[in-house]
Order: structure tokens, then sequence, then C-alpha cells
């Protein structure tokens, strides 16, 4: 029998490396093994949380979802579709919110690192906290168990959200008998985190990104931004520096070998970069070809989301039905 796998994206900005290499780029792959069934979709609605105006969420959805098909998803092969389309989610939302402790999401990071922040900055702990931000892990759950997922593809920042999932399914199941599936997160060990301009974790709440759909212009210049060491031309370079693990990430095997060698052997950060823009640009430019017909095309994008979103639907109806029987509520 077929493992259900399914894994979301936020659409609260522009697609960049870390997020390809981190989670679009493994999900695809798991979509050409006949041993997975894949669901995979857009969160908008999670993104309430930080977008503030509609413009945004129009420009980051399309964005987000044309990435997706541009870096190789097959709608025959993925149900692929858009959070806010499936209205049992937010039905299941609330009825697992009354299963979740509070003390639960008072131990979900993204509460606890805002708490911290405020407390450090000696003003109320909760300020700028909103209910959307501190029950964000309980819709998170409601998405993954709405689909009797067996595996979602995270992450490691992300493991604990799939762990309080399974906590919540656990509670559910305690106390209405057996309805729900416990997940577990699919990482992928290659790709825990993929270094940034900076050197810290690939982020955009770091501003150290780099854009994955963009100009050549662009690309290259957010390349040569990357933060390197003092070391001369004709000096060694260490082999961990972030120019060389992105270079790896682009490369074949051979190429990525003298790569590191022309580094060791004192090859210059600006030759060096101007190498991995080449090997990056050439690994991109298909896929770039293929965003840019999605964004020319919109319509033919919600029409493949909006027949995702049916077949999601038949799903999320059974096991919608399912909960609402265990609760009491189905008729």
């Amino acid at each position: 029998m077929k493992k259900r796998v399914l894994t979301g994206i936020k659409p609260t900005g522009y697609a960049h490396l870390g997020n390809y290499f981190g989670a679009i780029k493994p999900a695809i792959e798991l979509s050409h093994n006949e041993d997975y069934d894949c669901y995979y979709f857009i969160a908008d609605y999670h993104a309430l949380t930080t977008l503030e105006n509609k413009e945004e969420m129009q420009e980051y959805f399309y964005n987000i979802a044309c990435t997706w098909l541009a870096c190789g998803l097959d709608p025959a092969k993925v149900v692929f579709y858009r959070q806010s389309d499936i209205k049992e989610d937010f039905e299941l939302n609330w009825i697992l919110a009354n299963v979740t402790p509070k003390g639960l999401m008072n131990r979900a990071h993204a509460y606890k690192a805002m708490v911290e922040k405020n407390e450090n900055e000696g003003i109320d702990r909760d300020d700028g906290v909103n209910m959307g931000l501190y029950n964000y892990p309980i819709l998170m759950a409601a998405d993954i168990l709405l689909f009797d997922t067996d595996l979602v593809p995270v992450g490691l920042d992300q493991k604990q959200h799939i762990e309080i999932a399974r906590d919540i399914a656990h509670n559910f199941n305690v106390k209405y008998g057996k309805s729900l599936k416990g997940p577990k997160e699919y990482i992928d060990e290659d790709n825990k985190t993929l270094v940034g301009l900076d050197g810290r974790k690939m982020s955009k709440s770091y501003n150290n990104t780099i854009r994955l759909f963009t100009d050549e212009k662009t690309l290259k210049k957010s390349i040569m931004k990357i933060v390197t060491d003092s070391r001369l031309p004709g000096e060694p370079k260490d082999k961990d520096c972030t120019v060389n693990k992105l270079f790896k990430l682009f490369a074949e095997k051979e190429e990525a070998e003298k790569f590191e060698n022309d580094l060791l052997n004192g090859l210059g950060w600006g030759d060096a970069k101007n190498r991995l823009f080449e090997v990056a640009n050439k690994f991109i430019a298909p896929m770039r070809e293929k965003f840019d017909y999605y964004m020319a095309n919109k319509d033919e994008v919600d029409e493949i989301l909006k027949e995702g979103a049916l077949k999601a639907e038949k799903v999320a109806r059974e096991v919608l039905s399912r909960v609402r029987q265990a609760i009491g509520t189905d008729r």
C-alpha cells in the first residue's frame, strides 16, 4: 500500500534556493517514487500571520505556485492544491483546537521566540502575538491529519510541528477513539540546512537568501554578495566555505571536485563566485523558462490548482466524516 506524503509552503516571499533544495526538490523527487501518493499545497491561510495586504498575497501566491510547476511538479502525479480551497481543513482545525492543551502551544518554537524577544526588550511577553501565530501549529496539524498523512517532508527546524501534529492526533484518539493517523517527519539528510549569503541558514528572516527565479544580472549580483574571508588569491581556501557548499548543489560530481581542488590551490574569491554563478545559472535556466511561462499564464495555474482541490476534497470529506462520527456531530 502506498504511503501518503504531504507538504506545503507558505507564500510569504519569493522562492529562494533554500526553499528549492530544502523542500521543493526532495518533495518532487518523492512524487516520482511509485511507493508514495503525494499531496502538495500552497499554504495561503498560514501566510496571513505575515502578509498584510491582498497584493502581497496574490504576488507571492503565484510566485510559489509557478515555482513548484517550473521545478518539475507533475499535476498528473501529485495532488496540487490551494489550502484555502479545502474548507474541511478549517472545520478540522476548530475540532482539534478542543483537544489541544494550551501548554502544547506555549512550547511551539515561533511563539517561544516571540515571547523571548519581548522579554529581552522589557515589554509585555505577548506583545505582537495574535491568535493566528499562537494557534498556527493546530492549523498545520489539521493540514496534515485531514489527509491521513504518513510522511511530511520538512526541514529540521520544522520537525516540532510534526511532533505536535502527532500529539494532537493522539489526544483526539484517546478521547474519541482511533480516528486520526499520526504522521512522521521526512528529513532529507543531505540538505538539512542550506547556508545563505552570510553563512547562516538561508532564510527570509535573515535577509540572506538567493532568489530562485530572477534575471541573470540579479542572480549574479546576489552571488557576489556571499560573505567570504580575507584570504587572497593564491592562498588555500576553506573547503567548507559557503561558495563551495553552494557549488556542490548545482554541479556534477567531477566538476564539483575540480572546483574544490581549485579552491584548495588558491582560487580567488572573485573567480570562485563567477564560476558559482555560471554553474547555478546553467542549472536554473531551464526552470526559469518554465516559471516565466506559468507566470504569464496564471489561468492555467488556477485550473491546475482547481483540479487538485477537487481530488483533495474527496479525501478530506472522508476523513472529516470519520471525525464527525467520532465526536457525534455527523447525522
